[in-house]
C-alpha cells in the first residue's frame, strides 16, 4: 500500500535479515518499500516502480552494488542512490560516487541513523528533480549531484566559522566519504578556502568555508 508521503524505497541486499530489517525501518518511516535479493533483480523493480530512492548493499554476488548503481544511473539520473558497505575507505566512495551513487551507510548501521540517511537522501531526490529540468550535465559528468552540491553549499553558506568535515558530516547527516567528495570539488572549482588547524594532536584537519 502506498504510504501518504508518496515516497518509494527499493531496497537491494542479498541477506534476507537485512533485507527484511531495512524494510520494516522503511514501513516504520511512513515509506513505500520493495525488496531485492540482487543487483539484477533490483535493477528491473526500479525501472517498474520508479523509485526516490534506491538502497544497494556493495558486496553481493552476480552484480555487486556498483555494477548495480551503474545500471540504475543509467536510466534513471535523479533517483537518489544510497550504498551499504563496511568498506570505508574513500577510494571504493570515489568509485560508486564517479558510478553515481549519492550517499554511504556504514554497517551495521543503527535504525535511527539509517532513517536520518533516508530522510536527507529523500530531500536530495526532491532538489535532483527540480534540477532535471534544467539538465546540469556538467555536474553530472564529474560524479557530481547538484542537489546534494546544492544541500552542502546553503549549510556552508549560514555558518559563521568554517566547519570540518566531521562537523558538515554531523550537521547534515550524509557520510564522511560523501561530503569528502564534494569538498574537494569545491576546492577544484575554487569555491572553497581551507582553514588550517594548527596544534591538534593527531592526524591534522582542515575547516573549510565558502569564498
Amino acid at each position: 500500500m502506498k504510504k501518504a508521503n508518496g515516497s518509494k524505497i527499493v531496497i537491494i541486499d542479498d541477506e534476507p535479515d537485512i533485507l527484511y530489517t531495512i524494510k520494516e525501518i522503511c514501513t516504520h518511516g511512513g515509506w513505500d518499500a520493495v525488496g531485492a535479493s540482487n543487483g539484477k533483480q533490483g535493477y528491473e523493480l526500479c525501472k517498474v516502480h520508479k523509485p526516490n530512492l534506491a538502497i544497494v548493499d556493495y558486496h553481493m554476488p552476480d552484480w555487486d552494488g556498483l555494477t548495480t548503481v551503474k545500471k540504475i544511473r543509467q536510466f534513471d539520473s535523479a533517483v537518489s542512490i544510497l550504498v551499504l558497505t563496511v568498506d570505508e575507505r574513500q577510494e571504493i566512495a570515489e568509485k560508486f560516487i564517479a558510478a553515481g551513487a549519492t550517499d554511504f551507510a556504514i554497517k551495521p548501521i543503527k535504525s535511527p541513523d539509517l532513517i536520518s540517511r533516508i530522510k536527507m537522501n529523500l530531500k536530495i531526490n526532491e532538489i535532483q528533480q527540480k534540477y532535471e529540468a534544467e539538465k546540469h550535465q556538467t555536474y553530472v559528468d564529474k560524479g557530481i549531484s547538484p542537489a546534494t552540491l546544492s544541500i552542502i553549499c546553503d549549510y556552508l553558506s549560514e555558518q559563521q566559522e568554517g566547519l570540518t568535515i566531521d562537523e558538515i558530516t554531523s550537521g547534515l547527516n550524509l557520510a564522511y566519504q560523501t561530503v569528502h567528495r564534494y569538498i574537494q570539488y569545491l576546492i577544484e572549482e575554487k569555491k572553497i578556502d581551507i582553514i588550517p588547524i594548527y596544534g591538534q594532536i593527531g592526524r591534522p584537519k582542515n575547516k573549510y568555508k565558502l569564498v
